[in-house]
């Protein structure tokens, strides 16, 4: 069988990811492989239709197709964005329809799920036959069993295309509605008392939707609202996962464009932030994602901690659940306090008037009061997964280290020692089979105890 790789790590043959591709074809040598490096050369790819037919000749030519990458900010990179919507925008989803595919990603098993789920539903958009998913943490290929989870992987999905099993669609076609978003005036204005609020987007037409519900914001306010556009800014290239910011946060790129400088100056000095990004597909823009990953030289560390947050969407995002937990995640992670989305879905002008200044009425009552809203499970898992992290690679991730060691963030359970205590004299006691009893019979009232005597106290 004919396998295409279609390679989504900017680091091209020294990708980590490549590497486990690298075992598959020398454990299955009957195949024939061909790796294309997408976000290596997308520069390329995207200025010159010969070498984008090329590749796009190669899909459909092949057998099956194989997407591997690495996981930059709970997707896949930039790069490799940018390569999909121009499948799109030149009309070449003829040379993917009925190819099976899988996607291989490596990571920290850090928000993977929802990078494959983006992709999956790429590849059913596209009429693939998406077999399966794989998630390999970045040393998985120095252990024997995860070899062999590997191997088998593989097996099954050689086994699969080579007997053409059935696959299913998971995702359905997302249906863009038309309406013309027409904004009503702006009664009483919200007072920023001088806060400085950021709105960033990319932005191409201002007499969009989007463009409109921006304007519509910013007149919520009395002064002090500021638009940027990352169109705008001066960026070189997307983030190459070289991970030498991991030592002191200085980029590859830093002096060379004017990146670090707006997120140094504008970004990260405004009091709320609004984002108001294009959809584009099942996500964001090529460009907004380039702008995301570029942060990451900032490591761990949060920039936008404790300040307000805001998304302004046009689109279906009621259509893409999977959209809207990354922008959950991305906000509970950056320490931040979303303080809501508000899309043209309603279709109804007044309704959208309404929930724009609402969205402005409460980002200033929230910051009055600093409210961050308690974190959900997807900030607690994420936390655990970086503190660990952190801790274990701090040679690599020197600044994040001094940043989780300041703020008291390796809080590791085996580091509360009033727990240990409670857990060592319980553990003694139960060991008598009456005093168990005794002590199964008391838990549901003595658990709730101490939380009584709170609400009675205030």
């Amino acid at each position: 069988m004919k396998i295409i790789i279609l390679n989504g790590s900017p680091k091209g043959k020294l990708s980590i990811t490549l590497q486990y591709v690298n075992f598959i074809k020398k454990k299955f040598p009957e195949h024939t492989y061909k790796i294309h490096h997408i976000s290596e050369r997308i520069n390329r790819i995207a200025h010159n239709d010969n070498l984008f037919q090329e590749i796009m000749d190669d899909i459909g030519s092949a057998d099956a197709v194989i997407w591997s990458f690495p996981i930059y900010v709970l997707l896949i990179p930039s790069q490799l964005k940018r390569f999909i919507e121009l499948v799109f925008e030149k009309r070449a989803k003829k040379y993917f329809r009925n190819k099976y595919t899988v996607s291989l990603s490596t990571s920290l098993r850090f928000y993977d799920h929802t990078a494959h789920n983006y992709l999956h539903g790429i590849c059913d958009d596209l009429n693939m036959r998406y077999w399966t998913d794989y998630s390999a943490d970045m040393q998985d290929l120095m252990d024997e069993t995860q070899r062999e989870k590997l191997l088998v992987f593989a097996e099954e999905f050689f086994h699969a295309v080579a007997s053409r099993l059935p696959t299913t669609k998971v995702y359905d076609p997302v249906v863009t509605r038309r309406f013309t978003y027409k904004a009503g005036d702006v009664k009483e204005k919200v007072d920023n008392n001088g806060r400085r609020i950021l709105i960033l987007t990319d932005l191409e037409k201002e007499k969009s939707n989007l463009g409109r519900m921006i304007d519509q914001f910013k007149n919520s306010f009395t002064d002090g609202v500021e638009i940027a556009n990352i169109n705008d800014i001066e960026i070189k290239g997307g983030c190459i996962g070289c991970v030498q910011c991991g030592l002191d946060n200085k980029c590859i790129y830093m002096g060379k464009d004017g990146f670090i400088d707006f997120c140094e100056e504008t970004y990260f000095t405004a009091d709320a932030v609004v984002f108001a990004p294009e959809i584009k597909d099942r996500y964001f823009s090529w460009k907004w994602k380039q702008f995301l990953d570029r942060n990451f030289y900032r490591g761990h560390t949060p920039g936008l901690k404790g300040k307000q947050t805001a998304y302004i969407l046009s689109g279906p995002l009621k259509q893409l659940e999977n959209l809207r937990q990354i922008i959950q995640a991305k906000s509970e992670m950056g320490y931040t306090n979303l303080v809501d989305i508000v899309t043209d879905e309603s279709e109804n002008d007044k309704a959208i008037d309404r929930t724009l200044y609402n969205a402005a009425r409460r980002m200033m009552w929230c910051d009055e009061r600093q409210y961050v809203k308690p974190p959900s499970f997807l900030y607690v898992g994420g936390h655990k997964i970086f503190r660990d992290l952190v801790w274990s690679r701090r040679a690599i991730f020197q600044a994040d280290y001094k940043y989780y060691r300041k703020h008291k963030m390796f809080d590791f359970p085996q580091k509360d020692k009033k727990a240990a205590a409670f857990n060592k004299q319980m553990m003694s006691l139960m060991k008598d089979p009456k005093m168990k009893e005794e002590i199964r019979k008391m838990m549901k009232t003595q658990a709730v105890r101490p939380h009584m005597e709170v609400v009675a106290k205030e």
